[in-house]
């Protein structure tokens, strides 16, 4: 029996106002008001964290940003710092999501370099790893697995590794109605957990929380969070109405 305690983050993408987000907490945080089996996290646009941080205040919903740059600060126009996250109350940070590697560039050495900052600066990161369509019909699911999580976790400490999660998240799963089958999503939490192992150690890969993203809907959330090595779930579309993704959380 797993003593992990499973995590449930909803990633907006770029969707909803400050006011929109407001609406979704005060929705929200009386639907999920008891339940404490597992660590909730909203991830909204940057331009609506301090409207959802303001609003769980005093709750046990944690607060995420969807991307940062590894960069403390300085001239990167348009860019977000881990000190910046940190400070407008943000404890956890999305890295390396699919859209962000297909649609603006970013490879497992910037995220393995975001991981790093995000990781000094005491943000629990949650480092995406997935396969496209085309590397799942060609059998190459394991050799992306084991590539994106041991260039992601290049470098790091023992020391230091306690905090990250990892999220996979098929990308032809993302957004398109398609969900591996729970059975495909355990045997792919598996190949990474004993990447884990491998590059840290096997107790580290014991501890550390794996989620499953990919179209995930209140009804196969059961069904994925059943198998052993899935530790929660990353969701996109069913996180941005409050009662869908109550639903997934009570899974």
């Amino acid at each position: 029996m797993s003593t992990r305690k499973p995590l449930i983050a909803a990633n907006w993408k770029m969707y909803k106002t400050p006011s929109q987000s407001s609406e979704f907490v005060t929705a929200f945080l009386p639907l999920v008001h008891n339940h404490t089996r597992d660590e909730i996290v909203l991830c909204p646009p940057f331009v609506d964290i301090a409207a959802v941080v303001a609003g769980v205040r005093g709750s046990h919903i944690h607060v995420g940003g969807q991307n940062m740059t590894w960069h403390e600060e300085g001239a990167f126009t348009g860019e977000i710092s881990a000190p910046m996250l940190v400070a407008c109350g943000c404890t956890h940070v999305i890295l390396g999501h699919s859209e962000r590697r297909q649609y603006f560039g970013e490879t497992d050495e910037t995220v393995n370099k975001k991981l790093h900052t995000a990781l000094k600066h005491k943000l629990t990161p949650i480092v995406c790893v997935g396969e496209l369509l085309a590397e799942r019909e060609a059998g190459q699911t394991e050799e992306v697995l084991l590539r994106q999580t041991s260039k992601a976790l290049h470098g790091i400490a023992h020391d230091a590794a306690a905090s990250i999660v990892i999220a996979y998240e098929p990308v032809w799963a993302i957004g398109t109605g398609k969900t591996a089958t729970p059975q495909m999503a355990a045997d792919a939490h598996h190949i990474i957990r004993e990447q884990v192992a491998r590059s840290l150690s096997h107790e580290i890969a014991d501890k550390m929380r794996i989620l499953y993203g990919g179209s995930v809907k209140p009804d196969n959330a059961s069904a994925l969070m059943s198998q052993e090595d899935i530790d929660g779930a990353l969701v996109g579309g069913a996180s941005l109405d409050p009662h869908s993704f109550s639903k997934i959380v009570l899974y």
